[in-house]
């Protein structure tokens, strides 16, 4: 999710070195959609029993999408073309980290209502690690999906679990082309598929929202992000903290020990019923994957120019930016208290910087949810309150706009790729990703009765 080099980026043959009128380019046209999608704001329609709500976040994902897209009919004053969209993408992942603190400052001001959840929030990490398998790994032997199932069902398939893959199996195997399809899918479609599947099963009224907001917390920042701003929608304003802060927890849970889960048991476990239940559910389908996705090797390699600290510091002056115009526009924060805010933001994310490279053995994640989580909470440090209060000013929904347009222009590069895809892995993609929720949100659930 804060990874500082994606899987996505080793797919195009290209260089990402862009000069410096193409970053600033690129952060004033993400200044742009975020103002535009703030002020066309959420959009609502029904579809049968439910509502689906469209959040300024999901404008910025298809606006910036769309931008990408038409980079080659662009002047170059404004073209956001392929390398610019490869290095959007490492943007997203530097960016992501000022999107965390803000969930684990949230999670600390929000202690309580955490605690409260107790053993809800241990347990519904099961439905995480194995919904997907559950829900995806049937769907995919229906369809006549062979080994590129485990690997695109046995997690969401995000950096980590590509690592998994590629240790294991290697990326050219079978179940490399199914992790890879699974994170192409994810890439291209999953924030706006979750933030979709999310509202609408919010707008039921089936599950408590507390449950729904443990589902929220797959482990993605933007996934995360996309799901629990419509879930919110769907529910009372009170309740907004208490929901974001039970989702942030979730998914820093998911983030954290996600990696371990899916390495010791999701993975062994979705390999064991694939040997068991493929005999039985693979007659049912004529199709056999011999290649369902490009592997590693077949779309080429990409040389990675170095991405340092002046390219991390625009991409949190960026998200800053973003979210300094959202709070502005649609939750009506004057300017000088949303400026407080970030600056502790960035002070905080200056320090967790300094620690990682004075501690490069220890993984970025930890440090940051380490420094957060102590700042975070209430009264713990002398200036804690105060600082709590200042990050409390910035709207959580306030970050998802900035981070899901740096999406939006990452993921335009994938799309040549994506519809190479076949039809079957992307559906089994993006049942595995509905099994993530669902699954968790089912565990919660019985903890909420």
């Amino acid at each position: 999710m804060t990874s500082t080099s994606s899987p996505s980026a080793d797919l195009p043959a290209q260089a990402v070195d862009p000069a410096a009128h193409g970053k600033l380019t690129l952060f004033v046209a993400v200044l742009i959609i975020v103002a535009v999608a703030e002020t066309v704001g959420i959009v609502q329609f029904q579809i049968g029993p439910g509502k689906v709500l469209l959040q300024p976040m999901v404008w910025a994902l298809l606006i910036a999408a769309a931008w990408g897209l038409a980079a080659r009919f662009l002047p170059a004053a404004v073209r956001i073309g392929p390398g610019l969209q490869t290095y959007a993408g490492q943007l997203l992942n530097a960016g992501l980290l000022l999107f965390v603190i803000k969930m684990a400052f949230t999670v600390g001001g929000a202690l309580p209502e955490v605690q409260k959840a107790g053993w809800a929030l241990i347990f519904q990490e099961l439905g995480h690690t194995f919904g997907t398998l559950v829900l995806g790994l049937p769907i995919a032997l229906l369809l006549g999906v062979k080994r590129e199932a485990v690997g695109a069902t046995f997690s969401i398939g995000r950096e980590g679990n590509m690592v998994i893959i590629g240790e294991k199996y290697g990326m050219n195997s079978a179940e490399g082309r199914g992790v890879l399809a699974e994170y192409i899918t994810g890439t291209v479609l999953g924030a706006l598929f979750i933030a979709l599947l999310a509202g609408f099963v919010a707008s039921l009224h089936i599950f408590d929202p507390r449950s729904l907001a443990m589902g929220a917390g797959v482990g993605s920042g933007s996934m995360m992000a996309a799901a629990i701003g419509t879930i919110n929608g769907h529910n009372p304003p009170e309740m907004a903290k208490e929901l974001i802060a039970i989702a942030s927890a979730a998914n820093l849970m998911t983030a954290v020990l996600g990696f371990y889960f899916a390495l010791f048991f999701s993975l062994p476990v979705c390999s064991w019923l694939y040997d068991r239940l493929e005999p039985v559910l693979g007659r049912f389908s004529n199709f056999s994957s011999g290649s369902l996705g490009p592997s590693i090797a077949s779309a080429g390699e990409t040389k990675h120019a170095t991405f340092g600290f002046s390219d991390s510091l625009l991409a949190w002056i960026t998200v800053a930016g973003g979210v300094l115009i959202g709070n502005s526009l649609t939750y009506k924060v004057p300017l000088l208290e949303s400026g407080a805010g970030l600056l502790v933001v960035l002070a905080v994310v200056l320090l967790v910087d300094v620690l990682a490279r004075l501690l490069p053995k220890v993984p970025h994640i930890l440090i940051l949810v380490a420094v957060t989580t102590v700042l975070g909470i209430p009264g713990l440090l002398p200036f804690s309150n105060a600082m709590i209060g200042s990050v409390d000013k910035l709207n959580f929904l306030a970050f998802t706009t900035p981070v899901l347009t740096l999406a939006g222009f990452s993921v335009a590069k994938d799309l040549p790729i994506f519809r190479k895809l076949s039809w079957r892995i992307v559906v089994v993609s993006l049942t595995a990703a509905a099994g993530t929720f669902l699954g968790a949100t089912l565990i919660a659930e019985f903890f909420h009765r």
